[in-house]
């Protein structure tokens, strides 16, 4: 017996639109481990492979673009967001994650399935520039349980991102 196709979220129909092939790779949510580490165990790819949304609150400088206030960061699942450098990225004095009830308002998606792709608002978005070092990556479909994997430069331009380093711990290339 066949299992049926996850059903299409609005990250997925984004795609369709803009003619991206991509697979949705459905896994077992544990609601207590919900980090894209534990993700990417369950999907089968390295944990720098499957990349993790943070939402993300910028204090903008006078030199900034105006109204930026909210920005996505994507970074590897395996990595910590270095503030400052998404900061600097942003045009932003300071930055700081938004607080976990603060992020459903925002975007439309709950923790563990936030993804830039149909956000309920379209925040700016930065991905880590090793995102490019893939042939494909894994990024949340907007909702748990369910990962898109395509290529990086497709999801570049779905996301509309602007690559920069955003992760601590590593020298850049």
């Amino acid at each position: 017996m066949k299992t049926p196709a996850p059903a299409k979220t609005n990250a997925a129909r984004l795609l369709d639109t803009l003619g991206i092939p991509y697979e949705l790779r459905p896994y077992e949510v544990d609601p207590d481990d919900l980090t894209a580490i534990s993700v990417a165990r369950k999907i089968g790819l390295p944990p720098e492979q499957v990349f993790k949304t943070l939402l993300v609150h910028t204090n903008t400088s006078a030199g900034g673009p105006a109204g930026m206030d909210h920005v996505f960061a994507v970074i590897p699942g395996d990595a910590e967001l270095d503030l400052k450098k998404l900061a600097h990225a942003a045009g932003a004095k300071k930055a700081e994650l938004v607080s976990l009830k603060e992020v459903e308002p925002l975007t439309g998606y709950i923790r563990g399935g936030v993804t830039v792709m149909g956000a309920k608002k379209p925040f700016p978005a930065f991905a880590e520039e090793t995102i490019e070092l893939f042939d494909q990556i894994s990024v949340s479909a907007g909702q748990r349980g369910l990962q898109l994997l395509l290529a990086p430069a497709d999801y570049l331009r779905a996301a509309n991102a602007t690559l920069a380093d955003l992760t601590k711990g590593h020298a850049p290339a």
